[in-house]
């Protein structure tokens, strides 16, 4: 059957044709889809994993028991998944085992922009990268076979464009592979000898795929022009058609890692000028060089960012087609927290106090912006945590004084953990805020351990995050109501000036959450109104200036209140009281 279907999409029904069992993954755009759309499968067990590492050694263990199996992340949840990828790929599999990496050149919602090719190189593991959804799903399909065949884990690749986009696949029926009965093998234990006779076999492993490299149908020729060969992947190979659609000579590379050697010799033996096109650092154009092959690659094409068309044909001196023009000019229009998030009265009271903010990963990043400009620096999942001890080391008393870490619940479970154990261990006196809005809200509301529901909304184990912060050694512990401004200044001040590590658990529901019951718009006394924009401090994308007054949109305001605590002339209320 023909189908248009989601690159992520398209993914996941690769992994059920091929007959996946086990699925355990952390959300992170832009792969978050591949296992949500995974779950609607009866066939196969999805889960929501507290962090990358954890799916993998879960997909792993599946895959050991006997069970294709399969995990999904990010980019950057492959550098939380790395530690067990290097030893599996020494240690093998047993079923397939398929780990998807969704990369994000541009970084549209990422922290930075690295290459996940680097891992599978450095892991010794082949990678597939598809090029649209067909692709997608026939490359999951096959991973299954070469985890199998060549007894290691397999990298599929994506990017923002292939994951988010949409195309024609042609969908089958789903394998059932025969059983794989686990055996007991003491050579599986990573130590000693074991692990070098391991390193030998990872290494015949890779020659023995990049002969595969040479001529499988993950790689293909497609010869035109020879005046122009473009050596290129993922979704470059799209721009490379788009721009000079069937003239130039092309090499689609769908096996990334490793890399073919005599196949790319025979294509650029036949061109009389070689371009690499890949977006992100050069690991082709490197590969070709190191051969002896002249090419360009990012002499011309930028290694920041994400490729177009337009940019493929600026970059070779083509001409670029006007695009449509608006004569009026847009203005520009930052992310910004949504009307009534319950972050955003914390955020306020920690600018108000002017303290250093260790921020995290999550949409409460966005607190780093105007007006509230209240988060200092994020670095990673969980590093607010660990971050703030060691800042706090640094500082002393002067630090523990007037610096907060800021941490997401979802974030908190996954990597935040250890970091509060630091503190209270080696005994700083920092205060670290957890933002619980019940639900793990940047990636599109998925659950996770603190919320009750598991991946398909099921009744699940929940985690007491009170009381776990006290079994790991903290006697102060206080719940606030975000939406209570003097409340959470009065237990923030409390907190920065006791002298014992403290957590602060600031707990209202995200408001895009369904279920969430929002009170009644408010409205603008305008007789009342100075125009002194008080309330526009808070960030509220519900209030604005207009003719000197301030309005709020009745349709975005949900009734939090927050605003009518800045306004000293009571001019804010609601609909109908003055």
């Amino acid at each position: 059957m023909r189908e248009l279907m989601l690159g992520n999409k398209a993914v996941a029904r690769g992994l059920y044709e091929g007959g996946c069992r086990v699925i355990s993954s952390y959300p992170g755009t832009p792969s978050t889809e591949i296992t949500e759309e995974a779950a609607l499968y009866e066939d196969i067990y999805c889960e929501w994993a507290p962090n990358e590492k954890v799916a993998l050694e879960a997909a792993h263990g599946a895959s050991l028991g006997g069970a294709r199996s399969a995990c999904a992340m990010k980019h950057v949840g492959l550098n939380v998944a790395a530690d067990p990828l290097f030893t599996i790929s020494y240690q093998g599999v047993n079923a397939g085992l398929v780990i998807c990496v969704a990369d994000d050149p541009g970084m549209h919602s990422s922290q930075n922009e690295q290459d996940s090719r680097h891992y599978a190189q450095a892991a010794k593991v082949p990678m597939l990268e598809p090029a649209d959804s067909g692709e997608a799903l026939l490359f999951a399909r096959r991973a299954f076979e070469l985890s199998e065949e060549y007894n290691t884990p397999v990298l599929l690749k994506l990017c923002t464009r292939v994951s988010h986009s949409q195309s024609v696949v042609e969908t089958g029926e789903r394998v059932n592979p025969p059983e794989r009965p686990y055996k007991k093998d003491p050579s599986r234990v990573m130590m000693t000898v074991n692990s070098r006779n391991a390193h030998v076999r990872v290494e015949q492993r890779t020659r023995d795929l990049r002969e595969y490299a040479e001529n499988c149908d993950l790689n293909r020729v497609e010869m035109g022009d020879t005046a122009l060969g473009i050596i290129t992947s993922s979704v470059s190979y799209q721009y490379a058609r788009e721009v000079f659609g069937q003239e130039a000579s092309v090499l689609k590379l769908g096996m990334v890692h490793p890399l073919p050697e005599k196949l790319i010799r025979d294509f650029a033996a036949k061109c009389q000028r070689v371009v690499v096109l890949e977006e992100l650092d050069p690991i082709i154009e490197n590969h070709c060089r190191q051969l002896g092959i002249e090419v360009s690659g990012k002499d011309i094409f930028p290694i920041c960012g994400e490729f177009s068309q337009n940019l493929v044909r600026s970059s070779m001196g083509l001409p670029v087609p006007e695009t449509m023009k608006i004569e009026d000019e847009i203005p520009g229009r930052p992310p910004v927290m949504c009307a009534g998030c319950p972050h955003r009265g914390v955020f306020y009271v920690l600018h108000k106090k002017n303290c250093m903010v260790y921020g995290d990963i999550g949409c409460y990043t966005l607190g780093a912006l105007a007006p509230l400009h209240a988060m200092d620096l994020n670095v990673c999942m969980g590093a607010s945590c660990s971050g703030l001890h060691g800042f706090n080391i640094a500082q002393g008393v002067q630090g523990e004084e007037r610096s907060v870490g800021v941490i997401g619940d979802s974030t908190f479970i996954h990597s935040g953990i250890t970091g509060i154990t630091d503190i209270a261990y080696n005994g700083t006196n920092s205060t670290v805020i957890i933002l619980d809005n019940s639900i793990t809200g940047m990636t599109g509301h998925q659950q996770n351990p603190t919320t009750g529901r598991n991946l398909r909304g099921e009744p699940a184990g929940k985690v007491d995050l009170e009381a776990l912060c006290r079994a790991l050694g903290y006697e102060r512990v206080r719940v606030v109501d975000p939406y209570d401004l003097a409340e959470v200044e009065r237990i923030l001040e409390e907190e920065l000036a006791a002298r014992a590590p403290s957590i602060i658990i600031s707990r209202r529901p995200c408001v895009m959450l369904k279920g969430t019951v929002h009170g009644a718009p408010l409205e603008v006394n305008r007789d009342k109104c100075a125009g002194c924009g008080a309330c526009m401090k808070i960030g509220c994308p519900a209030i604005s200036l207009r003719d000197g007054k301030a309005k709020i949109d009745p349709t975005l305001c949900i009734g939090c209140k927050v605003c009518t605590q800045m306004c000293r002339l009571g001019a804010l209320a609601e609909q109908g009281v003055s």
